[in-house]
């Protein structure tokens, strides 16, 4: 089994500056980083609740006493549930006395999770393994604490079959089945190795061994650990970690494709996938919120230093422009303007959809993470209604006719009709559900709002994504042609999904796109399925090349089509069956040009364009058009 691709996994961190007395005194309660954990976790809850975990890390702690500690759980509400279960686990020591809740020298001894290191996970799995033993952090136990490591994170190796096979190469018996044992055992592979050439020099220099580890401890040099570890990854990754010793670090992989920002003050450092539940919890300004810079890591030493390092080389940044679409919260302020502006961007591809007709057209948005460029298509229609009256009145004044009738007809009709057609009965997420009894599912996600669309209308619903398809046709479509529009139009804020992704998102398998379907439709219709066999070989063959000189085959599917006609046999793909209804289905897709006019800064497009940002990804968009072509199912890159 292989483990889930978890792109919309959340992290969170919480460094304590202070001694827990501090925070005792200053905030009364010694657990005062772990409810700053919670906070950072359920303010990340979009990002993952199909399972959660948190870590601790106690510094100093006197020998023969437990150091490090983790909690995982995939229970319903995991979040909450873990969360109440340590807090009931705090109440049940302090009434019977093992702890005293007003001591935080005695919570800090008796308590696993009144540590000086707190880490947090929340993980959405979209496939292979759903169990608690498949939740970050992942804990790498020894009684040396300088090798003892727990590891989480937001990431996805594309090259992870490669570095097991390194592992093997070494004499290691690598877990094979998923990316984050490898991550764990890599690094967990150079801390050894650190740890073991300070431990041999320090006792042949004949330093008792009962200080030895105090000197370890010291000397560590964690920075070149991670750079060895991650010399050779490929993929998109914002991984942290914590040693046994209270050295900690996080570290973001050099494209910038995964998000990781952080926080900084006297008190705490702290580090999640976004920056709106910094600026949250610690009540901070966004200005005091730092973005990671790629390909670089923080590492805070047991000793409360803080550095920032470079780990790789520079590289061109291509950050997901999915957690701009769809993953990250709408109210992180550069977001927000962001999906308004893709919204917008779609006014003049929807006029045209339903002929300029406002009188006889209704709008909406489906599903909720759309709801924010639902609001920047109403802008931007209104905009286009309001220079369109201008027009209309500046040319009445000019002919002379301009009277009190053709100002109701111009001025007060045909205005965009915003309303709230569908509503969401189930609270899942049909895009990343598991495989299993997806189709069962997405029949019963959604219901209308009834009365609202007349039978001369055209509904336009805005979607943030349109992936494989499924659930316009099993399911939106067939509920939103109870309402008898004459014309249904489907506009998403996100371009066509042409390619795979191996970064995280669950995107892996081509066969399941509907514009790859569309695309495949259409050289079938028009007599030229001899292609998909020159396309395979092509892909075989540029398998065996060098990694850096492989370019993306798959792009030649779709070359011979404009994006227009790949819509429109989306359109006729995703109609409805089963349905009375008649009437006109229309999908309309984001343009490249237009998704980078709203993004602002770097924008990895990957996924649309097939320019993927490295070499594992242009190795596995071949792999997965020979797995479709194969009739094989799952990732196009191997673990």
């Amino acid at each position: 089994m292989s483990d889930p691709l978890t792109h919309e996994c959340g992290i969170a961190v919480v460094r304590l500056r202070k001694p827990l007395s501090y925070y005792m005194e200053k905030y009364g309660t010694p657990l005062w980083g772990l409810n700053k954990l919670f906070l950072l976790m359920e303010k990340q809850r979009n990002r993952g609740q199909d399972g959660v975990g948190i870590g601790s890390c106690k510094l100093n702690v006197p020998l023969g006493q437990p150091y490090i500690f983790r909690r995982r759980s995939v229970q319903n509400d995991s979040l909450s549930m873990i969360f109440t279960k340590e807090m009931k686990t705090f109440n049940k020591l302090a009434r019977k006395g093992i702890i005293d809740p007003n001591s935080a020298e005695s919570v800090k001894t008796d308590y696993d999770f009144a540590g000086e290191i707190l880490m947090g996970h929340l993980r959405y799995g979209t496939s292979g393994r759903f169990d608690e033993g498949s939740c970050h952090p992942y804990l790498r136990r020894s009684n040396w604490p300088t090798r003892t490591l727990m590891v989480q994170g937001n990431f996805n190796m594309t090259n992870a079959g490669e570095l097991n096979r390194t592992m093997i190469n070494r004499g290691q018996h690598p877990v094979f089945g998923t990316d984050t044992q490898t991550v764990l055992e890599e690094i967990g592979f150079h801390l050894d190795e650190a740890h073991t050439d300070l431990y041999h020099e320090l006792r042949d220099s004949g330093m008792e061994g009962k200080e030895i580890p105090a000197h370890i401890s010291e000397r560590l040099d964690l920075h070149k650990v991670i750079s060895e570890s991650a010399h050779d990854w490929d993929g998109g990754y914002a991984i942290c970690g914590a040693v046994g010793n209270g050295d900690m670090f996080v570290m973001r992989d050099p494209r910038g494709i995964r998000p990781c920002s952080y926080y900084i003050d006297d008190e705490v450092i702290a580090f999640s996938s976004e920056r709106v539940p910094l600026m949250t919890v610690f009540e901070a300004d966004k200005e005091q919120i730092k973005e990671l810079e790629p390909g670089t890591c923080t590492i805070v030493t047991h000793n409360g230093e803080v550095s920032n390092q470079r780990f790789h080389e520079e590289k061109e940044q291509k950050p997901c422009s999915f957690e701009r679409i769809y993953f990250s919260r709408g109210n992180d302020p550069d977001i927000y303007r962001e999906r308004k502006a893709m919204g917008a961007a779609l006014v003049d591809q929807v006029v045209k959809s339903m002929g300029g007709d406002f009188e006889n057209s209704v709008f909406s948005f489906i599903p909720n993470t759309a709801e924010t460029a639902y609001y920047g298509l109403m802008d931007g229609l209104r905009l286009f209604r309001r220079q369109q009256v201008r027009a209309e009145l500046l040319d009445a004044l000019q002919a002379g006719t301009l009277d009190a009738s053709m100002l109701d007809d111009v001025i007060l009709k045909n205005w965009p009709a915003a309303e709230k057609v569908t509503q969401k009965d189930i609270k899942m997420r049909t895009f990343i559900s598991q495989e299993k009894g997806r189709a069962q599912l997405v029949s019963h996600v959604y219901d209308i709002a009834y009365g609202v669309v007349k039978k001369d209308d055209v509904l336009v619903m805005l979607d943030d994504s349109i992936v494989r398809g499924t659930t316009l046709k099993q399911s939106i479509l067939k509920i939103l042609a109870r309402t008898n529009p004459r014309k249904i139009v489907v506009c998403s804020t996100a371009p066509q999904i042409r390619y795979p992704d191996c970064y995280g998102i669950d995107m892996s398998e081509l066969g399941k796109f509907i514009a790859f379907n569309a695309a495949v439709s259409l050289h079938k219709k028009n007599g030229n399925e001899a292609i998909f066999k020159e396309v395979y070989q092509a892909c075989q063959e540029e398998l065996k090349k060098p990694q850096d000189e492989r370019i993306n085959q798959v792009k030649r599917i779709y070359s011979d089509f404009t994006v227009e006609e790949v819509s429109a046999e989306v359109s006729k793909l995703v109609y409805p069956e089963d349905v009375e209804w008649d009437g006109d289905v229309e999908i309309i897709f984001q343009t490249i040009e237009n998704l980078h006019a709203s993004i602002k800064g770097d924008c990895g497009d990957w996924y649309f364009t097939g320019n993927f940002p490295t070499a594992g990804g242009m190795a596995t968009v071949n792999a997965a058009y020979i797995n479709w072509f194969d009739g094989k199912t799952g990732r196009g890159y191997e673990i």
